[in-house]
């Protein structure tokens, strides 16, 4: 067989990461975030329908019994591109990680600076590339509300400033 001289090799593809693992095409542009209305991530129930644990991901089998397990996590979780939180810290403790980056099956394995679990990223070969921060810790603030509280009075603005 003869392949075409006209192929090109790109430098680069955007599925190694700086940690030189294999993963799966970003979901989310630096700079973007998006709130996931479904439930996501651990904890996982059991169910007799394949249904892929993670948004186009795998179906994963019941290690407990028969059928599948489907996500029972927080909905609302904030998702975003993993580059764009670098003061949340990998959670090196138990079993988070898989071949090649981050399976996201046991739970939050993103911590806030003081030690707090804060979120779950995903970066396994198999997954999507994402990170997703627990509603219940992590609150997005409009970047319009970002400045001066408007509820303040003018002495309280002036001061803001």
């Amino acid at each position: 067989m003869q392949l075409s001289e006209t192929l090109v090799r790109p430098e680069f593809d955007g599925r190694i990461g700086p940690d030189g693992r294999r993963r799966a095409p970003a979901t989310m542009r630096a700079g973007l975030y998006a709130l996931e209305p479904d439930p996501w991530g651990a904890p996982f129930l059991p169910t007799g329908e394949p249904v892929a644990v993670f948004p186009a991901g795998p179906c994963v089998g019941n290690p407990d019994g028969d059928g599948f397990l489907t996500s029972a996590g927080p909905r609302n979780t904030i998702v975003l591109h993993p580059d764009d939180a670098p003061d949340v810290l990998p959670d090196l403790e138990g079993d988070h990680t898989g071949c090649c980056g981050w399976h996201g099956q046991s739970g939050p394995n993103r911590l806030c600076p003081c030690g707090a679990a804060v979120g779950t990223e995903i970066s396994e070969c198999y997954t999507a590339y994402e990170l997703h921060l627990d509603p219940a810790q992590v609150h997005a603030l409009d970047a319009d509300i970002v400045g001066a509280p408007s509820e303040f009075g003018q002495a309280e603005q002036e001061a803001w400033s």
